[in-house]
């Protein structure tokens, strides 16, 4: 019988964990990962104290380099970009939140949906990314060598940090994971 009841949950386990999955992606893009401060395209979701960090990085960094008029107005159209993308995804994502919610209402799922909205969410997700991405290269080529070193340090220092913060939550939750594996 026990046998019985572990095959016949099986199912139900994956398919909660398809449906746990697009929620996920969903919740990934609604809490607005490509937002300013964020770090697009890892899926993190953007939180308003990481922004208002990054955004302070942004303005520091501006300041330091000391722009000529035609850097600085590449700069603005950037930053101008970044926000524009960023209240866009915002507005995608409460439109999709809704869609999900009257899909949910449904007694029975419409897979096929679910997929083709997880689906264009991520291609606007990729488009709005590469149109912010674009915008800043723009004023990173247009940078003089000792305004791109000055870039390319602080990128240095914060993929440093980042690494660093990876590694540790590796440990912690490596660890965790391998206890869970040998409690089984």
């Amino acid at each position: 019988m026990k046998i019985l009841s572990r095959t016949s949950r099986s199912p139900i386990r994956l398919f909660a964990a398809a449906i746990a999955a697009v929620t996920l992606s969903l919740g990934a893009y609604a809490a607005g990962s490509n937002a300013p401060g964020s770090s697009a395209g890892h899926g993190a979701p953007w939180h308003p104290h990481r922004g208002f960090m990054m955004m302070k990085q942004l303005d520091d960094l501006h300041a330091r380099l000391k722009l000529t008029p035609e850097q600085e107005k590449l700069w603005q159209t950037a930053a101008d970009t970044m926000k524009r993308d960023g209240e866009a995804e915002r507005a995608n994502h409460e439109k999709v939140h809704a869609q999900l919610k009257a899909m949910l209402q449904q007694p029975i799922l419409d897979m096929d949906a679910l997929h083709t909205a997880h689906t264009q969410v991520q291609q606007e997700r990729a488009r709005l990314r590469e149109e912010t991405a674009s915008a800043w290269l723009a004023v990173y080529d247009a940078l003089d060598d000792p305004q791109k070193t000055m870039v390319s340090d602080l990128f240095k220092q914060h993929f440093s940090k980042m690494e660093s913060m990876h590694e540790r939550w590796q440990q912690r939750h490596g660890a965790a994971s391998g206890a869970a594996t040998t409690n089984r």
